[in-house]
């Protein structure tokens, strides 16, 4: 299953091979069109995964909105169940200083003090008191598996309400007496977890307080079997994920049919950027025109999905197919470009000063940990990075001064301090040539984790310059490429369809755009 550990293999924990056979079927068309366009001509696909038609557009009710809205949430939920193991519902936590927490507050507060009132007047008030624990008998209910009859037995016989208001008529119910019951049945329902919270109940004296913090516990039991139930499901949810994000997908599209405008964008880009490189190509000199190079529909989609490495997630909107997934690649996108720093300042480190260092890893091992630590939060839009990029400048200086010292060898000279700390700060302006080629060599690596068959069971060789990384960017690649395998086998039909239309207009009309790419 994706995302399971920090470092796998690219073919590991994916999908069934019968999702990975019905992937490669979707996509068989596709590389048959490297050879001929006639493969083009058919319709295979979802129906209504074509790029915008020319009709005119179609009057969405507010039922066909709600039912879409319904389709995305169910699928967003299931496929975060099933990819993410870390996934738990949780309660809700108003902010102690809001409005609505202070109104919970008051509201809740004066309810028990009534509670309060009420069990200590003369004679007392048992109503309220009764309901609670009829509405308690039934949440306990609600724990019980089908085959746990004498439980259910037990807790309908000491918490029947209607012999709880008779001994109420004569004064002669316990109500701490029925709250101990209650306590110990929770003790033999809940989860470990819960343990000290029901030693907590036990200790209180307060019955109103009792009462109160039963249903807290009872909240939070609840919980506890939501998130038992998701653990369980998910095994068999990760079995069907591909089919059911398939179709709900589909009846997505069917209700709003602009649902793949971002998606068809977002391949249009990478084709005219490959059609673009194409007639570069063509007008090189020397280069043979005899015939004309046809597009692949793999190495466009895989490119396609390069981009999401460096898009930005706080102004462009992700393609309709990645929106499960968004989260999960801003995440991976900020980890990449604070790899990509490091591995510059590496390289700069090692250009300057790695005649004089050479043979100390643990000197370049105490300088990777320092840059990593202030790289910490670079993606926030308050975060200085020329000023932190200086500061690793300096603190470079004095590690490599410091261990030079120990060894009895002279320090560094300022001016040697001065351009390693100016070349460490560089790295941010646009078009640094140490950034360029460490970006280039990480797409790199990233396109070959793309093209591997889904068999392979090794990672790419890792480009030069990148050894200072390799293990982060091998976790981080694996994690990358299970997300893109995983969208692949879902999507592909989608893809294939979008894939069909554009190429096939690129190409039967000429529409080729020779201007450059804008990214």
């Amino acid at each position: 299953m994706p995302f399971n550990g920090e470092k796998q293999c690219v073919g590991e924990d994916q999908p069934s091979d019968s999702d990975s056979s019905r992937f490669s079927e979707s996509m068989a068309s596709l590389s048959d069109y490297e050879c001929s366009r006639q493969s083009f001509t058919s319709d295979s696909s979802s129906k209504s995964s074509s790029p915008a038609s020319t009709s005119p557009p179609r009057v969405v009710t507010f039922d066909e909105v709600m039912a879409t809205a319904r389709n995305l949430s169910n699928l967003t939920l299931a496929h975060e169940i099933a990819v993410n193991e870390n996934f738990q519902l949780k309660q809700e936590a108003l902010p102690e200083n809001s409005l609505a927490g202070r109104v919970k507050h008051i509201v809740h507060q004066a309810f028990w003090d009534v509670l309060d009132s009420e069990l200590n007047a003369d004679p007392p008030e048992f109503e309220h008191a009764i309901k609670l624990f009829e509405e308690i008998r039934e949440i306990l209910l609600s724990f019980l598996t089908p085959g746990g009859n004498r439980l259910r037995n037990q807790i309908c016989e000491v918490l029947d309400t209607d012999l709880i208001r008779q001994q109420a008529e004569h004064s002669a119910v316990d109500i701490q007496g029925l709250a101990n019951y209650v306590i110990s049945t929770m003790g033999k329902l809940c989860a470990p977890v819960r343990d000290n919270d029901i030693r907590e109940l036990k200790a209180t004296g307060n019955i109103v307080e009792v009462l109160r913090q039963i249903f807290h516990v009872l909240d939070l039991m609840h919980m506890d079997m939501a998130n038992f139930t998701i653990m369980s499901l998910r095994p068999h949810l990760q079995r069907q994920l591909v089919e059911y994000e398939r179709s709900k997908f589909q009846e997505i599209l069917e209700e709003t049919p602009s649902s793949l405008d971002q998606t068809t964008e977002w391949i249009k880009e990478s084709v005219n950027e490959e059609l673009f490189s194409l007639s570069e190509s063509a007008l090189t000199p020397g280069a043979e025109n005899t015939s004309k190079p046809s597009l692949s529909p793999t190495l466009v989609l895989n490119n396609s999905y390069l981009k999401l490495l460096q898009w930005d997630y706080q102004k462009k909107e992700l393609p309709e197919t990645l929106m499960t997934d968004g989260a999960r690649l801003q995440e991976l996108t900020e980890k990449l470009n604070q790899l990509k720093i490091i591995a510059c300042l590496s390289l700069i480190t090692n250009n300057m000063v790695g005649a004089i260092t050479g043979g100390l890893p643990e000197l370049a091992s105490r300088l990777t940990r320092i840059s990593a630590v202030l790289l910490e939060g670079m993606n926030k839009e308050t975060f200085n990075l020329k000023e932190v990029l200086n500061s690793i400048g300096v603190q470079t200086c004095v590690e490599v001064n410091k261990t030079l010292m120990e060894r009895g060898l002279p320090t560094l000279n300022a001016e040697i301090q001065a351009n390693l700390i100016g070349q460490f700060s560089s790295i941010e302006e646009e078009d640094n040539p140490i950034w360029s080629l460490i970006d280039k060599r990480i797409k790199l690596y990233m396109r070959s984790l793309l093209c591997l068959p889904s068999p392979q069971k090794c990672m790419p060789p890792m480009p030069g310059g990148l050894a200072v990384i390799q293990q982060e960017l091998e976790a981080l690649g694996s994690q990358y490429a299970n997300i893109v395998n995983l969208n692949k086998q879902v999507y592909g039909p989608f893809y294939a369809n979008i894939l069909r239309k554009l190429l096939f207009n690129e190409e039967a009309m000429g529409k080729v755009d020779a201007s450059p790419p804008t990214n």
